[in-house]
């Protein structure tokens, strides 16, 4: 699949914003502490990666009914679903200059009866974007860090009208977004999670 770049300028996969905020302290203090055991920035991102996929429980896993969507809150609290721990990831990587985009997949859920949005995150490394998936592994999900093929937690199905959406966003998708910081806990975030993005 050819992976799309929403926002053509390379800067902008770069940048701090409010959910993305990696001018906040605590993605600072973390990015650094992740850094100082890391070789090269390939190495940093495979750091960066594993810790957000294995220290930041997913709240579904481990039935946190927190919500968070902001950076610095997922690293402060522990705690979020895939988009937040996306959102985590994506400023640890621009914190130490490396592009970092945020990119989704439509997978069923409930058993098959619906559908929703997943998140992942990709990075650029020699010329070109990867995609990779940190909500964190469990039984039947096996994601590793690569730039070598992808090794997601999940590859959509089309027959089942499962997608891979090929756009990169600098920023979070606005449905996304909009659901997380609507959600007053994570039940309520279940049932309203987006289905399908427009882009």
């Amino acid at each position: 699949m050819q992976l799309i770049q929403r926002n053509p300028d390379l800067s902008a996969y770069l940048a701090a914003d409010d959910v993305i905020d990696h001018h906040h302290p605590l993605v600072r203090e973390t990015a650094a502490r992740l850094a100082e055991e890391s070789a090269d920035s390939y190495v940093y991102a495979r750091v960066a990666y594993e810790y957000v996929r294995d220290v930041i429980p997913h709240s579904a896993d481990s039935g946190d009914p927190r919500v968070t969507w902001r950076a610095s809150d997922v690293l402060e609290k522990g705690t979020g679903i895939c988009h937040a721990k996306a959102h985590a990831l994506t400023a640890l990587l621009r914190a130490e200059d490396i592009p970092a985009a945020l990119c989704y997949q439509r997978l069923t859920h409930d058993a098959g009866t619906g559908w929703c949005v997943h998140g992942l995150v990709a990075v650029r490394f020699r010329g070109a974007w990867h995609r990779q998936d940190c909500r964190g592994n469990k039984p039947g999900v096996d994601a590793r860090f690569s730039l070598e093929g992808e090794r997601l937690a999940w590859v959509p199905d089309p027959e089942s009208s499962e997608v891979d959406y090929p756009v990169l966003f600098d920023v979070p998708h606005p449905a996304v977004l909009d659901a997380l910081r609507s959600a007053p806990d994570r039940p309520h975030l279940w049932e309203n999670l987006p289905d399908s993005l427009t882009l």
